[in-house]
């Protein structure tokens, strides 16, 4: 069973299709004729306008022939960056004048230097440059130059000229920015250079001043130190042997002088003189080894050194006293010139000359001594200081390591520079290379007829509709039953059906027919324009 409200909405769709219906009927040419009107507009005024035609060249990216791990190149500037500086440079008002100037473009625009501007402007906007990257690494591995102009030969020969400035222009910069890190890497190596000679002449100074004493000659200096000190430990036996020799002959030389020339002694203290050199010399040959052996374990500046040093110094001061009083108690007896004595004869005669021999060999024990003090003097403060010079050593070898270190890093660098600045200038690095040459463009890129086709057809159907629509809101008539029953005030009991006369029913037959071959001959002549379009374009 139906209900009452479903039934209002069958008869509000009826309704409303039947007044479309009728809106359609009555309407039809107020539509067809702007739809045609409006794409017939459209579409022959993409007939009237000037053409262009675009010419392309795809330049792939080609990576170094060589392998990195051979040559590594010396740019590391991203591709896109240097081709949005190489299209500035390009693109630059003296770079496209001069190509505007040479293949006379744009002339219908004049040469005076007011267009020159515009000129430049238009041919920017006449000039596309498109990326073309890997779509796994998203890299950038080709680009498209296209270059748009009414002459398809024009904007074959512009396209040419676009890409060798491209190819050319990629090879200079690439070429500069290579050079200029050799360049720079050749002013740092000599900077480094010359800081690593700094560095070897102080440590050459440094080595000179301090000759003996450096850490790697520690060894050495431990083993001459040992043997000057078993030298000296010698010296110091032989001169004590030959103090007591002297000793034992000058007691035995004044028994013999007395035995030979039977005269008292010279002076009444004279034995007792040579007792007490004795026992001084005794005592200093003590003192003496002692400071050997506390020398070799402890520096000067130990204070069992320094006292025992000043207790030597009073000893070698008395025996001195000692030697002169002898000396002077012996005059009497013996020649001022301290050669031997013309009186004594036999054995006093030849103790005096071994005593004179002992004296001479004392001598030159105490000098040997003296030497050999001062040198091993000399070596102990070598070690001594060799901590201080080990690091001041360890300083400058440091700073030399860094420098050397430095410069052979920089001498790589710019070794690797070198080759990959070759391997530009050899052409062998990332060059551009034409992958499909300037196209001819043998149809036209602007306008597409069928695109305006199409526009046309967009715009004339709502021209059609907003025309259509104006003349049914504007018109006040009732076209229809429900229209007459809504003005009524009350219901409607019956209805008089229309009646058709035979002159009605071939009006009606008429309006049909032309409503039909109008709107064929609309869609028709769309259809063949639309046609012709696409084998004309």
């Amino acid at each position: 069973m139906t209900m009452p409200d479903e039934l209002d909405e069958q008869s509000t769709k009826s309704f409303d299709l039947q007044r479309l219906m009728g809106i359609v009927q009555r309407r039809y040419l107020q539509f067809l004729l702007p739809l045609f009107l409006g794409w017939l507009v459209v579409w022959g005024a993409s007939w009237f306008l000037q053409q262009r035609y675009k010419s392309s060249t795809l330049i792939l990216v080609e990576q170094p022939s060589m392998p990195e791990n051979y040559v590594a190149p010396n740019i590391s500037d991203d591709l896109q960056s240097r081709l949005q500086s190489i299209t500035t440079e390009i693109l630059s008002r003296t770079r496209l004048l001069t190509i505007i100037d040479r293949l006379h473009l744009y002339s219908e625009m004049g040469n005076d230097a007011a267009t020159a501007d515009e000129r430049v402007n238009r041919m920017r906007k006449d000039v596309d440059v498109e990326l073309v990257r890997d779509p796994q690494k998203q890299d950038v591995s080709a680009f498209r130059i296209s270059y748009t102009s009414s002459d398809p030969h024009v904007a074959q020969e512009v396209t040419g000229e676009l890409t060798n400035l491209f190819i050319g222009e990629n090879s200079k910069v690439r070429q500069q920015e290579s050079e200029s890190t050799t360049s720079f890497l050749e002013q740092q190596l000599e900077a480094a250079r010359a800081n690593l000679s700094d560095q070897e002449a102080k440590v050459k100074e440094f080595e000179t001043e301090h000759e003996g004493a450096l850490p790697d000659q520690q060894a050495s200096n431990l083993q001459i130190l040992g043997g000057l000190n078993q030298q000296l430990q010698n010296e110091q036996d032989a001169l004590n042997t030959a103090k007591q020799q002297r000793v034992y002959l000058q007691a035995l030389l004044e028994q013999e002088r007395a035995a030979e020339t039977k005269v008292r002694p010279v002076g009444p203290g004279a034995t007792s003189a040579m007792t007490d050199l004795a026992t001084v010399d005794d005592e200093l040959e003590k003192m003496r080894t002692e400071l050997a052996d506390l020398s070799s374990r402890y520096t000067d500046n130990y204070p069992d050194v320094q006292s025992l040093k000043k207790r030597i110094a009073q000893a070698e001061a008395t025996r001195a006293n000692l030697v002169a009083a002898q000396k002077a108690r012996s005059k009497e007896a013996r020649p001022a010139d301290g050669d031997l004595d013309p009186n004594l004869s036999g054995p006093a005669l030849q103790t005096q000359g071994n005593l004179k021999a002992n004296e001479l060999e004392i001598a030159n024990r105490e000098s040997s001594i003296r030497s050999l003090e001062s040198r091993i003097s000399g070596y102990e403060g070598r070690l001594n200081a060799q901590p201080g010079t080990e690091q001041a050593l360890a300083d400058l070898t440091r700073g030399y390591d860094q420098s050397k270190a430095n410069y052979d890093d920089l001498l790589k660098k710019k070794d690797e520079s070198e080759m990959a600045t070759s391997m530009e200038q050899l052409q062998q690095g990332e060059r551009f290379t034409i992958l499909d040459p300037p196209s001819f463009p043998a149809k036209p890129d602007f306008p597409n007829r069928l695109k305006f086709c199409g526009i046309g057809l967009a715009v004339g159907m709502a021209l059609g509709l907003l025309v259509a629509g104006t003349f049914e809101f504007m018109d006040d008539r009732l076209h229809s039953e429900s229209e007459i029953k809504a003005l009524l005030p009350m219901a409607v009991i019956s209805e008089v059906p229309e009646v058709a006369s035979p002159l009605d029913d071939n009006i009606a037959k008429k309006r049909m027919a032309l409503g039909w071959a109008t709107t064929a001959l609309v869609f028709v002549s769309i259809l063949a324009g639309s046609v012709f379009t696409y084998f004309h374009h």
